[in-house]
């Protein structure tokens, strides 16, 4: 669900991935099953910046509840993942120190996997906020 979500939001149609988002939030819910709950809260975030970016408040709030779930899981590429939005999020509102001092935190300890997208991701936006900061 969270890839279908993914795919309708990158297809210009943010109705139908936020229902089959909501539909998956309530199915986390109801079955306890939490693997991919992180995802979801960030796919969440992303979508009410698509529809309402002069509102952040929403999409900073998923992207807190991405990251909690990520941490209770210890799925620390979810936690990146998660982080790299609430930073990009934090450095189109001025809020570049802070945005930097989150991913430090959590890139720091990333010593493999320095090849996936995420970490790629992670990089490239420290390197724009360490410009700025």
């Amino acid at each position: 669900m969270g890839l279908l979500v993914e795919t309708y939001g990158q297809g210009g149609q943010p109705g139908a991935a936020q229902q089959i988002l909501s539909e998956a939030l309530f199915t986390v819910q109801q079955t306890g099953e939490r693997n991919y709950e992180a995802e979801l809260h960030r796919l969440q975030g992303e979508l009410h910046l698509m529809g309402r970016a002069e509102r952040p408040g929403p999409a900073e709030a998923a992207f807190h509840r991405a990251l909690e779930a990520a941490r209770n899981q210890q799925a620390r590429s979810l936690e990146l993942r998660a982080a790299v939005s609430l930073g990009r999020l934090w450095q189109r509102q001025g809020r570049r120190l802070e945005a930097h001092r989150l991913l430090v935190e959590i890139y720091a300890p990333f010593s493999s996997g320095l090849d996936t997208q995420d970490v790629q991701d992670a990089r490239t936006l420290l390197q724009e906020l360490a410009s700025g900061c």
